[in-house]
Protein backbone atom coordinates (compact mmCIF):
# COMPACT_ATOMS: atom_id res chain seq x y z
CA UNK A 1 0.00 0.00 0.00
CA UNK A 2 3.00 2.02 0.86
CA UNK A 3 4.40 1.66 -2.57
CA UNK A 4 0.68 2.93 -4.47
CA UNK A 5 0.77 6.11 -2.16
CA UNK A 6 4.35 6.86 -2.88
CA UNK A 7 3.51 6.29 -6.66
CA UNK A 8 0.44 8.74 -6.55
CA UNK A 9 1.91 11.26 -4.43
CA UNK A 10 4.89 10.86 -7.24
CA UNK A 11 2.74 11.21 -9.91
CA UNK A 12 0.76 14.25 -8.90
CA UNK A 13 4.40 16.11 -8.78
CA UNK A 14 4.75 15.55 -12.23
CA UNK A 15 1.40 16.88 -12.64
CA UNK A 16 1.70 19.86 -10.70
CA UNK A 17 4.97 20.71 -12.35
CA UNK A 18 3.84 20.32 -16.05
CA UNK A 19 0.58 22.64 -15.35
CA UNK A 20 2.48 25.34 -13.77
CA UNK A 21 5.45 24.75 -16.27
CA UNK A 22 3.84 23.54 -19.68
CA UNK A 23 1.39 26.03 -22.00
CA UNK A 24 0.37 22.22 -24.10
CA UNK A 25 -0.08 20.32 -20.88
CA UNK A 26 -2.65 23.28 -19.38
CA UNK A 27 -4.64 23.01 -22.92
CA UNK A 28 -4.92 19.65 -23.26
CA UNK A 29 -6.16 19.67 -19.69
CA UNK A 30 -8.57 22.53 -20.56
CA UNK A 31 -9.75 19.81 -23.66
CA UNK A 32 -10.32 17.42 -21.28
CA UNK A 33 -12.40 19.42 -19.03
CA UNK A 34 -14.32 20.87 -22.43
CA UNK A 35 -14.11 17.09 -23.90
CA UNK A 36 -16.50 15.82 -20.70
CA UNK A 37 -19.13 18.86 -20.92
CA UNK A 38 -19.41 18.81 -24.65
CA UNK A 39 -19.12 14.93 -25.25
CA UNK A 40 -22.31 15.03 -22.98
CA UNK A 41 -23.90 16.38 -26.27
CA UNK A 42 -22.65 15.63 -28.85
CA UNK A 43 -22.61 11.42 -28.21
CA UNK A 44 -25.46 9.47 -29.12
CA UNK A 45 -24.39 6.67 -26.72
CA UNK A 46 -22.42 5.74 -23.44
CA UNK A 47 -19.70 3.94 -25.18
CA UNK A 48 -19.71 7.61 -27.47
CA UNK A 49 -18.88 9.62 -24.79
CA UNK A 50 -16.62 7.51 -23.31
CA UNK A 51 -15.05 7.35 -26.49
CA UNK A 52 -14.85 11.37 -26.90
CA UNK A 53 -13.67 11.50 -23.62
CA UNK A 54 -10.63 8.57 -23.86
CA UNK A 55 -9.28 10.34 -27.03
CA UNK A 56 -8.84 13.52 -25.04
CA UNK A 57 -7.55 11.32 -22.18
CA UNK A 58 -4.95 9.65 -24.92
CA UNK A 59 -3.66 13.18 -26.13
CA UNK A 60 -3.01 14.45 -22.25
CA UNK A 61 -1.37 10.96 -22.11
CA UNK A 62 0.61 11.20 -25.11
CA UNK A 63 1.30 14.96 -24.07
CA UNK A 64 2.91 13.68 -20.71
CA UNK A 65 4.82 11.16 -22.47
CA UNK A 66 6.44 13.69 -25.12
CA UNK A 67 7.53 15.78 -22.18
CA UNK A 68 9.19 13.16 -20.56
CA UNK A 69 10.91 12.25 -23.71
CA UNK A 70 11.79 16.09 -23.54
CA UNK A 71 13.40 16.20 -20.12
CA UNK A 72 15.41 12.72 -20.40
CA UNK A 73 17.31 14.39 -23.61
CA UNK A 74 17.50 17.69 -21.67
CA UNK A 75 19.56 15.56 -18.83
CA UNK A 76 21.51 14.08 -21.78
CA UNK A 77 23.06 16.76 -23.19
CA UNK A 78 21.98 20.02 -23.96
CA UNK A 79 24.15 20.30 -26.80
CA UNK A 80 22.63 19.62 -30.48
CA UNK A 81 22.74 15.61 -31.43
CA UNK A 82 21.29 14.01 -34.23
CA UNK A 83 19.38 11.09 -31.73
CA UNK A 84 18.32 13.66 -29.64
CA UNK A 85 16.68 15.40 -32.25
CA UNK A 86 14.93 12.70 -33.80
CA UNK A 87 14.10 11.57 -30.42
CA UNK A 88 11.91 14.42 -29.92
CA UNK A 89 10.84 14.96 -32.97
CA UNK A 90 8.98 11.57 -32.75
CA UNK A 91 7.56 12.58 -29.13
CA UNK A 92 6.37 15.48 -30.83
CA UNK A 93 4.85 13.52 -34.13
CA UNK A 94 2.86 11.33 -31.36
CA UNK A 95 1.48 14.17 -30.12
CA UNK A 96 0.35 15.51 -33.29
CA UNK A 97 -1.26 11.68 -34.34
CA UNK A 98 -3.19 12.05 -30.76
CA UNK A 99 -4.47 15.28 -32.15
CA UNK A 100 -5.50 14.04 -35.34
CA UNK A 101 -6.94 10.93 -33.73
CA UNK A 102 -9.06 12.81 -31.45
CA UNK A 103 -10.18 15.33 -33.85
CA UNK A 104 -11.04 12.36 -35.90
CA UNK A 105 -13.33 10.84 -33.50
CA UNK A 106 -15.39 14.08 -32.68
CA UNK A 107 -15.69 14.96 -36.09
CA UNK A 108 -17.02 12.04 -36.68
CA UNK A 109 -19.06 11.86 -33.58
CA UNK A 110 -20.57 15.40 -34.34
CA UNK A 111 -21.49 14.16 -37.98
CA UNK A 112 -23.35 11.87 -36.41
CA UNK A 113 -25.02 14.00 -33.90
CA UNK A 114 -25.91 16.45 -37.20
CA UNK A 115 -27.35 13.13 -38.97
CA UNK A 116 -29.07 11.90 -35.70
CA UNK A 117 -27.76 8.28 -36.47
CA UNK A 118 -24.97 6.21 -35.92
CA UNK A 119 -22.74 6.01 -38.76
Amino acid sequence: MKRLVSAFLNSMRAGRFLFRNETAFRQEVALLVIAIVAGWFVALSWAGYVLLVAVAVVLLLVEVLNTGIEAACNAISREFNDNIRLAKDCGSLAVLLAIILAGGVWLLALIERIAGTPL
